[in-house]
């Protein structure tokens, strides 16, 4: 199961999303963070993928 945080972040006039999710990875089976900055529109498919 995937742990998830968001923060919004603005800059000038573009407003963007901090995404980091916890995944587990496939070769240790201990847990790594990914973290992107996205668009709040493309924060579900970020999460999901």
């Amino acid at each position: 199961m995937a742990k998830k945080s968001v923060a919004t972040l603005q800059t000038g006039s573009k407003r963007l999303t901090k995404a980091i999710k916890m995944v587990k990875s496939p070769k240790s089976g201990s847990y790594i963070f990914m973290e992107s900055i996205v668009l709040p529109e493309k924060v579900d498919e970020f999460l999901k993928g």
